[in-house]
């Protein structure tokens, strides 16, 4: 019997992961103030590309499978820019305990990127962020048009060819 309640537990909380899968499709980003990672406020309705793809990722300093991904997007950053113009935003959601831990892990991974600081959540709450890592893809509007929760390898690949969608013009889905 505790199997089987077990399983629809499971069952339920991924059936909700799913369905978080594209909430946010088409809607703006929401203003509330944050911090730069030097402490000073940034309205998160700043968040901006020229009309290109954005990618912000809400990560922790604890959290192993964001400081996976992060580094492994960092790894092909670089190249992801020159061939399609993304913008990533990495949002610590790190509360003030850990806070000053960002800034040293951030320039000791030498990550490329914009890091900003959501130290009371504010942002995290605004955008229904529940387990992260938690990665949303904008379009060159700056509507959100997918988001992903966790990491695996491969994921960069499947978050890139989205971006490469976005660059051509094609609908997301």
């Amino acid at each position: 019997m505790r199997k089987i309640q077990w399983l629809l537990v499971l069952s339920l909380l991924s059936s909700v992961t799913f369905a978080q899968t594209n909430i946010f499709k088409y809607k703006k980003l929401p203003d509330v103030t944050i911090k730069d990672i030097k402490g000073l406020a940034f309205k998160s309705s700043d968040i901006s590309n020229d009309g290109k793809p954005i990618i912000i990722s809400f990560w922790a300093t604890w959290c192993k499978p964001c400081i996976r991904e992060l580094t492994t997007m960092a790894d092909v950053y670089d190249e992801w820019v020159k061939e399609t113009g993304v913008k990533l935003y990495a949002v610590s959601v790190d509360d003030a305990r850990s806070a000053n831990l960002v800034a040293p892990l951030v320039n000791g991974k030498g990550w490329d990127y914009t890091v900003l600081l959501d130290p009371n959540s504010d942002f995290k709450r605004a955008m229904n962020v529940g387990p992260i890592p938690h990665t949303f893809l904008l379009n060159g509007n700056g509507e959100v048009v997918w988001q992903h929760t966790s990491f695996a390898e491969g994921d960069e690949l499947e978050l890139i060819e989205l971006v490469r969608k976005l660059n051509k013009g094609e609908e997301i889905k």
